[in-house]
């Protein structure tokens, strides 16, 4: 995942994490001014759903504006789809990805799949 805070920030004419964390004093979100430099400068490995939403709250932006997906570049050299089947994955069919194969439970029979 690609973290924007800094650019989200910057369309608001935010440009310290000081800045920052006035703005979100505004909606009642009062995280330390470690936290929000944290947030500011790094990305961070975990954030709280309802922290999320009053960072989005207080700079007006989506969770798509914050963060964007970045795709993964696995090289194919067969062990990859090995390693997905044996984790009980399976792969994409020609309509779609297919449903994941349960393990065998405890007594040897195969789990019951959850309903869609």
């Amino acid at each position: 995942m690609k973290w924007n805070l800094r650019w989200v920030a910057a369309r608001r004419d935010i440009w310290r994490p000081t800045q920052l964390q006035a703005a979100f004093a505004e909606v009642g979100f009062t995280p330390s001014l470690s936290k929000v430099a944290a947030l500011w400068s790094n990305k961070p490995i975990t954030v709280r759903l309802d922290d999320l939403d009053m960072i989005c709250t207080a700079l007006d932006c989506t969770v798509a504006d914050l963060m964007e997906a970045e795709p993964v570049e696995v090289a194919y050299d067969g062990r990859e789809t090995e390693r997905r089947a044996a984790a009980g994955g399976a792969e994409a069919g020609p309509n779609g990805p297919a449903r994941p194969v349960p393990k065998p439970g405890s007594n040897g029979r195969r789990r019951s799949m959850p309903p869609n």
